[in-house]
């Protein structure tokens, strides 16, 4: 734990982060009614389309009249957001897709190109997490963990910017993490995907600069703080206590940026001022910031968070039934956990 000067550190230094996040990175991911309209008869490819993010901002654009080609493994589940896309307004086009294979990734850019004609945005969101101490994971989950998370967008990225080039223009939005940035206590394989999710994105617009293509081919990765979505309770989890984080942010809150990012690209996209200020601060104190979450990170997890079954595999290899929405209910789970703590 802290001692006492590492706590007044931490304090001061989140003061200034607070006010470096307002004045150097303030702003919000608002849509302008030109934006909204721009967005009509565009084809947006969206991977990890089930739940969470991927079906949030599948339905957002949908309501702007956008062409959606939704990916993910549980097709029955793709079926629902397609019925309920298309009731919006949108036109939408289902493809079973587990983005760990290269053939299914190439598999979807095809499809969606044959259905739609071309692709405006490819967003790489699908992801798997594994918690819990590092060499208590199996070896075998890690290894998935990378398969998903950085294969998959490379895989995507892959055939999207294939597709870019002879277009001429598209934008690449990549899901990355705070944790792109900042690597969390517990999330070790998963941190590692998400630093090289960022890394990737830079390296490929500088590829695009030098070719003088930056600009019409744009990538952009979208940096989000630990959010409310069905990804905690879909993780594998070798903790032995349920899976949380403190201070989520709302689902649609990132739904927001990802679509923001799609119409104004930047290479970085940290989704509010919780992600700015994180960044920042790992860039002004690597260490200390690593100290800190690290001991927020131990403190949720390891200590608060109350027992619950063996350790589980989650959705890595096999997709699970439960956890279709949009916002995953764990804000609401840890607040009953919390009171049902302080009772006893």
């Amino acid at each position: 734990m802290f001692d006492t000067t590492t706590a007044q550190q931490a304090r001061a230094m989140l003061h200034a982060l607070l006010l470096l996040s307002f004045l150097a990175l303030g702003g919000c991911a608002s849509l302008s009614q030109g934006d909204q309209q721009s967005v009509a008869g565009k084809t947006y490819v969206i991977t990890g389309a089930s739940s969470g993010f991927g079906r949030g901002v599948a339905l957002r654009l949908a309501g702007m009249k956008a062409n959606v080609v939704l990916a993910a493994r549980r097709t029955e589940v793709l079926n629902q957001v397609a019925a309920q896309a298309q009731a919006a307004g949108g036109s939408a086009l289902v493809v079973t897709t587990d983005v760990s294979k290269a053939e299914d990734v190439r598999r979807l850019a095809d499809a969606a190109v044959q259905r739609f004609g071309r692709i405006d945005v490819w967003i790489n969101n699908a992801a798997v997490g594994a918690i819990g101490a590092f060499d208590s994971v199996p070896v075998e989950d890690h290894a998935r963990v990378v398969d998903v998370n950085l294969k998959g967008v490379i895989y995507g990225s892959h055939v999207a910017l294939q597709q870019f080039r002879k277009q001429g223009a598209g934008v690449l939005v990549n899901l990355g993490s705070v944790e792109s940035e900042v690597p969390l206590a517990y999330h070790a394989s998963y941190s590692a995907t998400k630093a090289a999710i960022l890394a990737l994105g830079r390296a490929l617009n500088e590829e695009l600069r030098l070719a003088g293509l930056r600009g019409p081919i744009d990538v952009a990765t979208v940096m989000p703080w630990a959010t409310d979505t069905p990804f905690f309770d879909h993780a594998a989890n070798y903790t032995g206590r349920t899976a949380r984080m403190p201070a989520m942010d709302p689902a649609d809150k990132v739904v927001d940026y990802i679509v923001y990012a799609s119409l104004h690209p930047s290479e970085e996209v940290p989704t509010g001022w919780k992600a700015r200020g994180a960044v920042w601060s790992h860039h002004l104190a690597p260490d200390l910031t690593e100290r800190i979450s690290a001991n927020i990170a131990h403190k949720s997890q390891m200590e608060k968070a109350p027992p619950t079954l063996p350790p589980t595999s989650g959705s890595l290899y096999q997709p699970m039934p439960a956890g279709t929405g949009v916002d995953g209910g764990v804000r609401a789970r840890m607040e009953r956990e919390d009171a049902a703590r302080k009772e006893r």
